[in-house]
């Protein structure tokens, strides 16, 4: 069982940090226990089990790993804790930014160095509830996955990408995913190994790259490789909500679009994403006025 220690150069909030990797309650690929997080990932090297904990003194984080993946995952820890990343690059222009950063100090942008581990939930994450996405992603790795090397039999790494395209059409239903986003799936998976190269290309290239599949647009790019890459400049676009908390947080209106976001981040260029976190983490959003949108389940049709 290897294991390695990092030391992070100030503040470090592990949590926050990485707790963008979770997809949902009941995530079988992430889990926190007794304040550890758990990660279950599928790498270059095959399976691994990563846990991690903050210690006094000096919040240092150590990592103990199993499995075939082990070593990747050890190598790829300060990638993942964000030791590359500058929070400082960003400068604040609106006081409410301003305020987040101070109250928010360990917030990094992590890099997985992975690809299909994000791009696949967020092609699930199209145009549906995040509680629907969420559900197909447990459904899927709790049948489709294997066990997470290591102590915690709970935890499960998702299908290799043979795997991924060997899931029946019905499996799919079950889990409430429609042909749409399983095409993209499977048009992704087909092509896996030039998806990955994507994790060594800078923000524009690895764009180029994803959404040359079909089914694969740029809101599902941005939301993989803010990820992948840790691109503090990946903006989402598209997305239903996140125009309308940026503008309500920075000008009190209700309605901001797309347009009108990216006039408000324009003065971040190059680190609107975290420009856009940090506002998120400032927890002002705008009444709510309709309910939730109904969760959808197709397979019930």
């Amino acid at each position: 069982m290897p294991a390695r220690t990092w030391v992070p150069p100030g503040p470090y909030d592990l949590h926050r940090t990485l707790g963008v990797l979770q997809r949902g309650p009941g995530d079988p690929a992430f889990a926190v226990r007794g304040g550890e997080l758990w990660r279950a990932s599928r790498t270059p090297e095959g399976p691994g089990t990563l846990r991690l904990a903050a210690r006094a003194p000096a919040g240092r984080i150590e990592a103990e790993a199993w499995g075939p993946g082990a070593d990747w995952l050890l190598a790829q820890l300060p990638e993942l804790l964000g030791d590359s990343d500058d929070p400082e690059q960003l400068t604040a222009r609106h006081r409410l930014v301003h305020e987040a950063r101070r109250r928010h100090p360990g917030v990094r942008l992590s890099r997985t160095g992975l690809v299909l581990e994000s791009l696949i939930p967020s092609i699930l994450e199209q145009k549906v509830t995040s509680d629907e996405a969420y559900r197909a992603w447990r459904l899927l790795l709790q049948r489709h996955g294997e066990p997470a090397p290591g102590p915690w039999d709970r935890l499960r790494v998702m299908p290799e990408p043979r795997g991924w395209a060997l899931i029946p059409s019905w499996e799919w239903h079950r889990a409430g995913v429609d042909s749409k986003r399983s095409s993209a799936i499977l048009h992704a998976v087909r092509v896996a190994r030039r998806m990955e190269e994507a994790a060594g290309m800078d923000l524009a290239a690895a764009t180029r790259r994803l959404t040359a599949i079909p089914g694969i647009g740029p809101w599902t790019a941005a939301e993989t490789l803010q990820r992948t890459l840790g691109a503090p400049d990946a903006i989402t676009v598209g997305d239903l909500h996140l125009p309308k908390i940026i503008g309500y947080a920075l000008t009190g209106r209700r309605g901001t679009t797309d347009e009108e976001m990216l006039e408000l981040l324009a003065p971040y260029e190059g680190q609107r994403h975290r420009a856009a976190r940090l506002i998120l983490l400032s927890g002002i959003a705008p009444p709510r006025r309709a309910p939730r949108f109904p969760v959808g389940d197709i397979a019930r049709l």
